[in-house]
């Protein structure tokens, strides 16, 4: 297993969720996790789970804590996406306009990247070749240097030039990850299908968990 930082980039399309959890996963991993956002990420974020984000002097434990709304209501203690133990110091945080970070530069070595979720204006702009931030910037280098990519689109449906973009990013290697669950491994509530979706993220960079029940396991 490659041991290097992972790079995670929240933008601005709707599934704030399984950015949240991804992020508690890859700390409660123990794996290092480099980490951006940007400001539609945070409005998104403000809308779908109440939870307010300062880009200028970001906390991660204000989302390595959260716990979404309908997961207390609906679901026990056990089973809830916040329920694992984190190490904030795990989360390196960079500001979205800040190039001179070190995930601006192919010559910092990561295990990948994932954008999680990839709104529709990212997914251009990187298949283009047309960065205009932090987050774009680093998917090219990733591009470039031919490390892992991995964008997590979840709009739906989707456009002609979208599903172009999405075929030109999986010319050039990308795995194109729609936020998807499947609905055959047992759901018995919401959490159940964040972790779908959250476990086949993971999956890319063969990093173990029990987040789901593996097809024609017992």
């Amino acid at each position: 297993m490659n041991n290097q930082g992972i790079v995670v980039a929240i933008t601005g399309a709707s599934g704030a969720v399984y950015a949240v959890r991804l992020l508690q996963v890859l700390a409660a991993s123990g794996r290092t996790v480099h980490l951006t956002i940007s400001p539609s990420g945070v409005a998104v974020i403000r809308q779908e789970l109440g939870i307010e984000i300062d880009l200028q002097a970001f906390d991660p434990a204000t989302l390595l804590n959260c716990q979404p709304p309908w997961a207390a209501a609906t679901e026990s203690a056990a089973s809830s996406p916040a329920n694992d133990l984190h190490d904030t110091q795990a989360i390196h945080y960079y500001h979205y306009q800040d190039y001179m970070t070190p995930i601006a530069s192919g010559s910092f070595l990561t295990a990948g990247m994932i954008i999680c979720p990839c709104s529709g204006s990212t997914l251009s702009a990187i298949a283009r070749s047309a960065s205009s931030n932090l987050i774009q910037r680093a998917a090219e280098v990733h591009l470039k240097e031919q490390r892992k990519l991995v964008i997590v689109p979840r709009e739906t449906p989707l456009s002609v030039f979208q599903l172009e973009n999405m075929h030109r990013l999986a010319t050039a290697g990308v795995c194109v990850l729609p936020a998807a669950p499947g609905w055959y491994h047992g759901v018995q509530g919401l959490s159940d299908l964040v972790d779908f979706v959250v476990g086949r993220i993971i999956d890319q960079f063969e990093i173990p968990n029990r987040l789901i029940g593996r097809w024609g396991e017992a």
